[in-house]
């Protein structure tokens, strides 16, 4: 049986005169520097190969290669099970627990105060909380701005489906943006959006872009997969997502809005390992300018005016003089 180790608050004491007082310091996982590798583990609700998790997943391994942590993770974790799992690995003493809590904030966040010497970093909807529970998301609104320019730039029938997973901040907030892009260069699309209401199940999304074809649309958004899938049966281009699948969809990804968690993640390490790692809102780090989002564009299946548009808009973005809209609030079909 594993038993929870005891936790002692540091204290500090200021004498004056013949009176001393005492007063308890914050502690949690910042009070000392840690060997390397530390200990780290994951938990994903879905499998490493899902695209979301995937880029936790590559970015937890290259720290891995370096020598940095050990990682081990779970896949496929219930939300039934998640405050277990939670448990499980905080009783291993592990010293940084990464995954996403979407579906179980509260739940999540009451274990994580169970073990204040433990590091959390969690993606989630809402924010930090004392004394270990940090946050992030995917902020990849900004290059799914510049691949929306392409998609309007590129469609010859002006309509465009969109497939999501589930209609949440985190997922309205890079189809308005991708929306706004295609606007900005053609305000004649519309669009088709639907909600698979999942996070992994690519048949229905393949089936919910079907529809989509069907009713005129000759460019798809693909938040999930099976999308692309849709549009590569059907002769037609898709937009990616999270994630470059251009090699294994070749000629049907016309661009793609790419996330890339290591400054996340590389950040949170060397917190923990310095013994700095404070509850912060990390999704900051998705950025484009630190790094943590990009696109691609495939220069055989773009026009070459889409592209160095949408490239002259990413460099908008570094240079500061180009700020991408955020809105959370549930996009909607405009046709």
């Amino acid at each position: 049986m594993i038993r929870k180790a005891a936790r002692f608050t540091r204290r500090f004491v200021l004498a004056a005169a013949a009176v001393a007082l005492a007063a308890p310091l914050a502690t949690g996982p910042a009070e000392a520097q840690k060997a390397k590798p530390i200990k780290v583990a994951a938990i994903y609700t879905v499998p490493v190969e899902q695209q979301w998790v995937s880029r936790i997943h590559k970015a937890l391994k290259a720290a891995e290669s370096r020598g940095d942590v050990t990682y081990v993770w779970s896949e496929n974790t219930a939300n039934t099970d998640y405050e277990r799992v939670m448990r499980e690995y905080a009783e291993q003493g592990m010293d940084l627990i990464v995954g996403e809590v979407f579906g179980v904030e509260r739940a999540a966040r009451n274990v994580a105060a169970e073990y204040p010497d433990t590091a959390f970093l969690m993606g989630s909807s809402f924010g930090p909380a004392q004394p270990n529970f940090s946050v992030f998301d995917n902020w990849i609104h900004e290059p799914s701005y510049l691949t929306g320019m392409i998609a309007g730039k590129t469609t010859g029938s002006n309509v465009i489906g969109m497939v999501g997973g589930y209609a949440i901040p985190e997922v309205n907030r890079l189809m308005h943006a991708f929306m706004e892009g295609a606007l900005s260069v053609n305000p004649d699309v519309k669009f088709l959006v639907t909600f698979i209401n999942s996070w992994y199940d690519p048949p229905k999304a393949k089936e919910a872009a079907f529809a989509m074809i069907d009713k005129g649309a000759d460019i798809l958004y693909a938040e999930r997969f099976g999308v692309s899938d849709a549009a590569k049966e059907r002769g037609i281009k898709a937009i990616g997502n999270v994630i470059d699948t251009s090699a294994d969809y070749e000629g049907t990804i016309l661009a793609s809005a790419l996330w890339h968690m290591e400054p996340t993640i590389d950040r949170a390490i060397k917190a923990v390992t310095e013994g700095s790692f404070e509850p912060a809102d990390y999704g900051q780090y998705s950025y484009m300018a630190y790094g943590g989002g990009s696109f691609v564009a495939d220069a055989v299946l773009v026009p070459a005016d889409a592209l160095e548009a949408a490239k002259m808009k990413e460099k908008e973005i570094l240079d500061g003089f180009f700020r991408v809209n955020v809105n959370d609030a549930e996009p909607k079909s405009t046709m």
